[in-house]
């Protein structure tokens, strides 16, 4: 991980000005990948990456999961704590302020969920995803989406944004042999509402379980 710099607190000042253009910017509702792939899952101890304003949080806490959300962007993190607050759910989330690429939270999860966190900002993203496998405890789930490299370069090319397919993401994490098992490396086809109306998106998934002790 890399020492926090003037670029990070430039990197956050930028999320904190996209948060700022409206009064919502996500829809509330939780990943469709995160509800396919952790619905089935007993509830623990979950770590949202990039939290955002706590859809993903929210919803997990509601299935009975103890979730630490963590953002950079502080007016995101503002709102996530009136959603939870809103939703009954304050008691079962704690949301954190983290640089990612410098300071990465600590402890052991049963699921660790990282959704869209693609490299904006010099965002040091593998060595992230490698800190989040990490952070799986044994018998834990580690959880990336991605959006599909096919169905989304044409939007984030201006923007300098290199997305990974599903394999590629799976090598990054430089899983050590016989720890792991891989439990989906593929692309997830799925419905989508957002400000423009219902559309369909194609988003790369890879979930892989810790093996238990």
């Amino acid at each position: 991980m890399h020492k926090h710099t003037a670029a990070d607190e430039d990197h956050a000042a930028t999320w904190d000005a996209r948060y700022r253009e409206s009064d919502r910017l996500w829809s509330g509702e939780p990943n469709a990948a995160l509800v396919r792939e952790a619905a089935d899952l007993p509830p623990g101890t979950a770590l949202d990456l990039g939290s955002g304003e706590g859809g993903d949080a929210i919803w997990l806490a509601r299935r009975g999961w103890r979730v630490t959300g963590v953002d950079i962007s502080r007016v995101a993190l503002e709102r996530a704590a009136a959603h939870v607050r809103a939703a009954g759910v304050a008691d079962r989330v704690e949301l954190l302020r983290r640089d990612l690429g410098a300071e990465f939270p600590e402890g052991r999860f049963d699921l660790v969920s990282a959704h869209f966190l693609h490299a904006h900002g010099g965002l040091p993203r593998e060595a992230v995803l490698r800190r989040a496998a990490e952070a799986v405890a044994p018998g834990g789930v580690l959880l990336v989406v991605g959006h599909s490299r096919n169905a989304h370069q044409h939007h984030l090319a201006e923007a300098h944004v290199v997305l990974p397919t599903a394999e590629e993401d799976l090598a990054v994490l430089e899983l050590a042999e016989g720890e792991w098992e891989v439990l989906a490396c593929e692309e997830y086809e799925h419905a989508y509402t957002g400000a423009e109306g219902e559309s369909t998106r194609v988003d790369t998934v890879v979930k892989v379980r810790r093996r238990a002790a």
